[in-house]
């Protein structure tokens, strides 16, 4: 049975990444594992060695809670919940590595009773360090859990092309619409065209896997505003990227373009790790 793992701060952030994690799970059939994270250095209570039982009483009766009232949503499948202690995002990818998960969701902003759990850096370092694709989602996105349309922006590296079928599969999973962005930002003619060719590719890929799609094809100055901006255009529920993008005289791709992403995407983020083997597509 596939694991997602829902990161868990017990704030609104957390609870509604966690939403978007059920609706995954059921569509899906998979299991759904919730991890709170202790960290001694950061967490706001100071506690003694004599009250950390008190915390650790009030986490399990959080856990129970939310398993209690979601466990009738997800009928094919379990929810349960594992609390570790350390570093919040090593923790969260060291669990992601033991439980062998398919998938991490996460908030990207929560302030909570416990700790301040994803300000700053912890979202992005959870992005950059785990072993499977991430879908993180900021605070207060209001958005359709049920997803309709992913929009999957592409570049000119071989690499853009690996997220297709972790897209395709989970497109195919919610009869979901892609987009596939191609947002050209030069004007070399062989750069444009590797573009254009890598967005033909895909376009077969989805084809061949009977999962809806449109090429979509614009000229941009700024790559991250051009993406949020058509992802909300279109009301999309899902942007899919890489982690590492290619650099340009004018746009920086490589960790900055995903970290703008990840940070300030009013739509959630699927972000997916380049392989060292480029995937063909089977074309």
């Amino acid at each position: 049975m596939k694991t997602i793992l829902s990161a868990i701060d017990f704030s609104d952030c957390s609870i509604n990444a966690l939403e978007h994690a059920i609706t995954i799970a059921r569509v899906s059939k998979s299991n759904l594992l919730l991890l709170w994270v202790n960290n001694p250095n950061t967490t706001k209570t100071i506690l003694s060695s004599d009250l950390s039982d008190d915390l650790l009483e009030e986490v399990e009766h959080q856990f129970s809670r939310l398993i209690a009232k979601y466990t009738p949503q997800l009928p094919d499948t379990k929810i349960d919940y594992i609390i570790r202690e350390g570093k919040v995002y090593k923790e969260v990818v060291n669990q992601a590595k033991e439980s062998d998960v398919w998938l991490i969701v996460a908030g990207t902003h929560g302030s909570s009773g416990f700790e301040e759990f994803w300000i700053g850096s912890n979202a992005n370092k959870i992005v950059t360090s785990a072993p499977c694709p991430v879908i993180t989602i900021r605070a207060g996105i209001p958005i359709d859990r049920h997803l309709d349309k992913i929009v999957m922006p592409l570049d000119s590296t071989p690499e853009t092309r690996q997220k297709v079928p972790f897209i395709s599969d989970l497109a195919a999973m919610f009869n979901a619409e892609v987009h596939i962005l191609v947002m050209y930002t030069t004007n070399v003619d062989q750069v444009r065209e590797y573009v254009h060719s890598y967005a033909k590719q895909s376009a077969t890929y989805f084809g061949k896997n009977n999962v809806k799609h449109q090429i979509v094809e614009m000229e941009v100055d700024n790559i991250s505003t051009a993406t949020m901006d058509y992802a909300k255009r279109v009301d999309a529920n899902l942007v899919g990227i890489m982690t590492e993008q290619e650099k340009t005289t004018t746009n920086i791709w490589l960790g900055p373009y995903a970290q703008q992403m990840v940070h300030h995407s009013p739509i959630p983020v699927l972000s997916i790790h380049p392989m060292e083997i480029p995937i063909s597509l089977g074309l």
